[in-house]
């Protein structure tokens, strides 16, 4: 799973997810492209789950570029933890996604071949996306 090797700080606040994506707009490794359409914030895991997906249905021929990168600390509290006592111990790293942004591009198969691996990503991810050619 991707996690940062260090951060400036060990505890972020949970900030806003308003407007769209300011960079990562174009595909400049691949051919195709999965654009995020919605917006949320996207685990390490499920970053790892839908990379997985891609590089089974093409058979480890193609590319593969992840996008993304998970820098955002996620906080949590014990279970049964009662109010106060402070914010918690970091739990895991997300990213945050605006609607724009490329996550994941490919290059070396078919544009079929790549676009059915798209699809079994796109099930992986929490927030609508689509699939974008060069």
């Amino acid at each position: 799973m991707l996690i940062p090797r260090k951060v400036k700080h060990r505890k972020h606040f949970r900030g806003k997810m308003k407007g769209k994506s300011n960079r990562g707009q174009n595909l400049e490794f691949g051919s195709f492209g999965l654009k995020a359409t919605g917006r949320g914030w996207l685990s390490s895991r499920q970053i790892e789950a839908a990379r997985r997906a891609m590089t089974r249905k093409i058979k480890r021929e193609g590319q593969v570029w992840i996008r993304v990168f998970p820098d955002k600390p996620i906080t949590k509290q014990p279970n049964e933890t009662g109010m106060g006592g402070g914010k918690g111990a970091v739990d895991h790293y997300v990213t945050v996604i605006t609607p724009g942004r490329i996550l994941f591009e490919m290059d070396g198969v078919s544009k079929e071949l790549a676009k059915e691996a798209m699809s079994l990503a796109n099930y992986k991810l929490p927030f609508k996306t689509k699939f974008i050619v060069k």
